[in-house]
Parts: C-alpha cells; sequence; structure tokens
C-alpha cells in the first residue's frame, strides 16, 4: 500500500445494536430473508455483557446486539441513543500501514489493536473515533480468517461466503449519515481517511420567496413549512467507499427531517445504508408481499418522469414506468446510464416504537449510474418530511 491511502478494500460489516433482538431476528430473517451466520460464544458474551447475533446476505454482514449488562457498550449507547448504528467495519490489506496512515493524519484510536491468531489463521482489528458521536469505525485485517470476528462461533450458513439472498442483496453500495453541520464530518472524511468529493446537492422543499430587490424575505420564508439540506458525498476512489453526509438548511433549519433525526437519535450519526440489487422489481415486489413498508411517492414525480428522463438523456431504461410507479420505485442518471432505488420507512415507524430509532434501510440497482440523483434525493426528503408532518407519509 502507498503511504497516500487509507489501505480499504471495502466494507466489512457495520454493528447494530438493539433493545429488541427478536424483533431484529424476525425482521432480517423473515422479512430481509438473511441468514443468521454467527453468534456470540458464551465467554463472549459473559466477558461483553451483551448477546450478539450476525445476519448475512450476499457480501452484508450486520452484526445485532442487545445490552445484558448495563455495564456493556450496548447499554451505554442505548443510555444516549435509541437503536441504530455503533460501528461501521472496513476490510483492510495492511492493518499496520492503515494505522501509520491514520495516526499521521490525526486518527484518535480508541485502544490498542486486537490481534487473535487461530493456527495459520489471523484476525487484527483497530478502532478510531469519529465525528458522528458515538459512531466508530473499526478496521479489519483478515488473514486466512474466516469467522466473523473471535469470540464469534459460526451458525447456519457460518460467515463465510456470500449467503444467497431471494431478494438478490449483493452488498453495501453506500452510507449516509446526519449532522447538525457537516464541515467537521466531511474534514475529517478528507483530511484523516483521505477520501475525495465525489458529488454534491443544496435545495430546499420551499422556494424562499424574494422582494422586489431579490433579496430574500425571510420572514415570508418562515411561514413556509418546508426545509432544506445540503449534502455532501465523499468517496475512496480505489475502494469505491462512498458516505454521503447530510445537514439541515435554513429557512426553518429546525423543522428539517434531519434535524429531527438528530434529535430523535441524539446525535449526529448514520441515518441510512443501502443495499445493492440486481433486479430490484422483483426485490421490492417480494418485499412488499412479505410486509415490509416503503415510503410514498407522490403521484407528481411519477406523472413528470417521462419529461425529467428525457431531459436527462436517459432513453433505455428497460423497466416499465407503470410498473416503477407501482411499486414507487424511483428513477434517476443521465446519459443512458441510470439508477433505481427505493427507501424502506424508519425503523420506528415500521415498528410503532420511537425506541426502534430513525435509521432505515435503501435499496438500489445500478443500470451504469454510479451517482446519487438530484431528483430522487429530493424525493426522498420530501417524503421524510411528509411523513414527519403527517404520521402517514401518504401524498394528498
Amino acid at each position: 500500500m502507498s503511504g497516500d491511502h487509507s489501505g480499504i478494500l471495502g466494507y466489512d460489516s457495520f454493528h447494530f445494536v438493539v433493545e429488541n433482538l427478536d424483533r431484529s431476528r424476525k425482521f432480517y430473517l423473515e422479512n430481509f430473508d438473511f441468514k443468521e451466520v454467527a453468534r456470540a460464544g458464551d465467554e463472549l458474551v459473559e466477558r461483553s455483557g451483551q448477546q450478539s447475533v450476525v445476519f448475512g446476505a450476499g457480501d452484508v454482514r450486520v452484526c445485532v446486539s442487545t445490552p445484558l449488562r448495563q455495564q456493556s457498550k450496548a447499554s451505554r449507547y442505548l443510555q444516549r441513543h435509541p437503536a441504530g448504528v455503533m460501528s461501521l467495519s472496513f476490510r483492510v490489506k495492511d492493518l499496520d500501514a492503515t494505522m501509520s496512515f491514520l495516526e499521521k493524519r490525526g486518527g484518535t484510536f480508541l485502544a490498542d489493536p486486537l490481534e487473535v491468531k487461530e493456527g495459520s489463521a489471523r484476525y487484527r482489528s483497530v478502532e478510531i473515533a469519529t465525528p458522528l458521536g458515538d459512531v466508530a469505525f473499526r478496521f479489519v485485517e483478515r488473514t486466512g480468517f474466516e469467522k466473523f470476528a473471535p469470540g464469534f462461533i459460526d451458525s447456519g450458513v457460518g460467515n463465510a461466503g456470500q449467503p444467497k439472498n431471494i431478494y438478490g442483496i449483493k452488498n453495501i453500495d453506500h452510507v449516509t449519515a446526519n449532522g447538525l453541520t457537516m464541515q467537521p464530518i466531511v474534514a475529517w472524511y478528507r483530511d484523516v481517511l483521505g477520501f475525495e468529493p465525489f458529488w454534491d446537492i443544496s435545495f430546499h422543499t420551499k422556494d424562499v420567496t424574494t422582494d422586489k430587490s431579490g433579496r430574500a424575505n425571510l420572514q415570508q420564508a418562515a411561514q413556509n413549512r418546508g426545509s432544506g439540506l445540503r449534502s455532501i458525498v465523499m468517496w475512496d476512489p480505489i475502494s469505491h467507499v462512498k458516505f454521503a453526509t447530510n445537514e439541515p438548511l435554513r429557512p426553518n433549519y429546525r423543522d428539517s427531517q434531519i434535524t429531527k433525526f438528530v434529535d430523535d437519535n441524539g446525535a449526529a450519526g448514520i441515518q441510512h445504508i443501502a443495499m445493492a440489487v440486481d433486479n430490484i422489481v422483483w426485490s421490492i415486489e417480494e418485499l412488499k408481499r412479505r410486509g415490509v413498508e416503503f415510503m410514498d411517492t407522490p403521484k407528481a414525480y411519477f406523472q413528470a418522469l417521462p419529461e425529467r428522463l428525457a431531459k436527462l438523456g436517459i432513453t433505455n431504461v428497460t423497466q416499465e414506468i407503470a410498473e416503477l410507479e407501482r411499486l414507487q420505485i424511483l428513477v434517476d442518471g443521465a446519459e443512458d446510464k441510470y439508477m433505481l432505488q427505493i427507501f424502506l420507512r424508519e425503523a420506528k415507524a415500521l415498528h410503532d416504537d420511537m425506541r426502534a430509532g430513525p435509521f432505515f434501510y435503501e435499496v438500489i440497482q445500478r443500470c451504469g449510474d454510479e451517482g446519487f440523483g438530484y431528483g430522487n434525493f429530493r424525493a426522498l426528503f420530501e417524503s421524510i418530511e411528509r411523513f414527519q408532518r403527517t404520521g402517514s407519509g401518504k401524498s394528498a
């Protein structure tokens, strides 16, 4: 690894903390067709004070933990937040080189690196603090180590390989975080991780009315119920790992759904994780058949879609627009490269429980376009805002 790169190879897993492990187990196994691939062994459970189960689909691994003792990491997280992502893990080629890279850039290590050998297999990892509140980033080097992590026991299909998923879930496409101000987060991605700008967007759901001089009429704008955001996507050009970060915009800064996320989460944090599939129409049809609920999109989005696709130069969408509208799947892109995506309801809405948290999943199929899409981004923002305002997300 050269000295000007972190050595990240891709996503390894993410660690989700919940109060109700049985509910999570049902969601992943029955609704999302994940397989149970590992669980914390008795010794690790006793030492950590928390029960942990790992679910897998394709290359996606989510470790779900619930506290058994107040002194556990899971318990401390839940004392400050509802259910949510406590850490993200990344595969690296050479942990020593990654640590040297991070240390030179001011990375804050949370402890000495962990190293475990089992015969010729070796597992090494280290965690660093992030500007996302209590979310840590872990860097993992695996040398022939097929278990999920030290102290975990394979169960079901086991951690190695790619557990088949009927929806075709393959891997993590990107991760999105919300904060009240994004610059410390974006600067950290750049200065500590060495990431580069990939995409950005800024908009408001209601235009600010201007007076005759062209200046914004903030008094009138303040009466509007809309709000706005700014988003910047940073990426690692080598591994293609991408992080999107959102912040609220004025007017009505405190009414923004980004602000509401931070309030509900108790701090900045991971808003959603996108999972890639090959056939999103099939995937969403089946997910809806299993009772999974998605954010609603107004009819106006699909009524304007043919004209918008023409302006974007997209003429090769193979999916039927009527089918996309029926399933509420969004389309965006440019110059005959497009993507299809849809967003699940927030966990608190899915489970009718505020302690389930404001996190949600995205399902995405890329057909040549690697961006994030202005139209879809705005449609998501407006959908969340409608839901927070009405409790249903339904368009009038």
